[in-house]
Formats: structure tokens, C-alpha cells, sequence
């Protein structure tokens, strides 16, 4: 696995500006996911260009991507149109192609931190669990899943994976290895980081690709990684199903939550 130590996402996917007024950035077969390159890195890349092409360094404060093709290993290319709201709110609409077809794009929305006249509220605070170093370490089978080498995960709380059991949830540590900045972008790839949560009730795993991912941010981190991050099953019918996710960081303090809709293909 690359070492990502002291570089940040966008040096790690060699994201830069083209002379077209775009960006590229390549996707290595170590962050391929179960279909094809890990959706969160998708997410965390249109983050990146958003926030390259912000005419000033805002906190993002929400994305809205919605998958429209099926991407592969290799180079992807991106252009964002930026959209003054206000004085305090910008929202860029980022796209990703590859090969010239249409690959995602998201509605990214940066704000200016002011101070208001209303009482403030940070969230629901984190859910009791044990310390990361008390947690024993789970891994994704990297020849199902190469981009799990690339997570530290340590259940905390709830049932793991393929193991047949009633709980629609699971909760884990999750840290990026070598760690690497957080920021927003590196939570949307661990807002994906965990496998669908309706897989503690299966015995074998089904492919259920992403199809839509919102995510907001309610706090900038400030701790470093890992963070706690709980998804939870919404439903699940039809061949389709919504998971929700929280992450909190190790003083408790919640960071982001995420919704995201998928295809369930088995």
C-alpha cells in the first residue's frame, strides 16, 4: 500500500489542474471497492475540486452527489461551476467524467462561520464505547475489497458483518493508514467505510452499490483520526436500501452525518 504519511488526499490521487480550466486525479486498483474504485474516494475527490476552485477557502458545509455511471480503475476528470449565495454561502456544482462519459456529480455547499443571536447546539453526543486501543482490529477481505487495506477499523459496538445477526447496525474506529489530514473530504471516505449496514444479518455479502450520498458537516475536526462511525440501516425493500451514518470524533463531539441510498443487487 502507498504511504500516505504528511501527504494530503489530493497528492495522494495526483489531483491537478489541466490546462482546460479542469482537474484529474487518478484512482489506483488499492482503493477499488466492491464494484469498481471505493465510492467515499468518488465523494472525497469532488470534495477537493469544490474547494480547489472556491474563489475563497470556506469550510465545506454539505454535499449532495449522485452517482450517474459506473467508474474503473484510472484517470478521472472533473470541472466545477461556482455560484455566489449571499453573503455567507457559495455552492459549487462539481462533475466527474472518465473516458468522456459521465461518471458522478455533487452540489457541494461552503459557508462562512458567523456568530448569531441563536443558543448553538453541537448534536447528539457519541454513543458510550471503549477507546480505540481497546478495540481489537477488523479487516476487510482485500481480495473482495482492496481499498479495506487502506482502513484501520476497530468495532466498538454492534454486530460485525456476514455473521447472520438482528442488528441492522454496526460501529467502529475508523482511521485511514498511514492518517492522513481529516477534513472533510477525508470523512466522506469513511462515511464509506463500513460495509452496507444490512450486512450483519447476511452469511455471504451481496454487491449493494451506492447510488446517492449526502453528506453534512457539523464540525470542522480538530482531533485527527480515528473517529467513531456508526451507520445504521433506514430501510431496506424493493431492491433498494438507505443506511445513515454519524461520525464523532474522540472527545465525542459529532463531526458529520450521511445518508445514502443504494441498489441492492442480490
Amino acid at each position: 500500500m502507498k504511504q500516505l504519511t504528511t501527504r494530503t488526499l489530493a497528492e495522494e490521487f495526483a489531483l491537478t489542474e489541466t490546462g482546460s480550466g479542469g482537474w484529474a486525479a487518478r484512482v489506483d486498483r488499492s482503493w477499488r471497492g466492491w464494484t469498481g474504485p471505493h465510492g467515499g474516494v468518488i465523494a472525497a475527490l469532488l470534495i477537493e475540486v469544490a474547494r480547489a476552485a472556491a474563489t475563497e477557502p470556506l469550510p465545506v458545509r454539505a454535499v449532495d452527489l449522485r452517482f450517474s455511471g459506473r467508474p474503473t480503475e484510472g484517470v478521472l476528470t472533473f470541472d466545477a461551476t461556482e455560484h455566489v449565495v449571499g453573503r455567507s454561502t457559495v455552492a459549487l456544482e462539481v462533475r466527474a467524467d472518465q473516458d468522456g462519459s459521465p461518471i458522478a456529480a455533487a452540489s457541494v455547499t461552503l459557508g462562512r462561520t458567523v456568530e448569531t443571536g441563536v443558543e448553538e447546539y453541537a448534536g447528539p453526543p457519541a454513543p458510550p464505547v471503549p477507546d480505540p486501543q481497546a478495540c481489537a482490529p477488523f479487516a476487510l477481505p482485500p481480495e473482495i475489497v482492496p481499498a479495506g487495506a487502506h482502513f484501520d477499523i476497530r468495532p466498538a459496538a454492534g454486530p460485525l458483518p456476514l455473521t447472520g445477526a438482528d442488528e441492522r447496525m454496526m460501529c467502529a474506529w475508523i482511521g485511514l493508514v498511514p492518517e492522513v489530514p481529516a477534513d472533510a473530504a477525508a470523512l466522506a471516505i469513511l462515511a464509506d467505510a463500513l460495509p452496507p449496514a444490512v450486512f450483519p444479518t447476511l452469511r455471504a455479502p451481496v454487491a449493494i452499490p451506492t447510488v446517492a450520498l449526502s453528506m453534512h458537516l457539523h464540525a470542522e475536526p480538530t482531533r485527527g483520526l480515528p473517529v467513531l462511525v456508526r451507520t445504521v440501516n433506514a430501510s431496506t425493500g424493493g431492491g433498494w436500501s438507505v443506511d445513515d451514518t454519524s461520525i464523532w470524533d474522540r472527545s465525542g463531539l459529532l463531526l458529520a452525518s450521511a445518508r445514502q441510498t443504494r441498489r441492492v443487487l442480490g
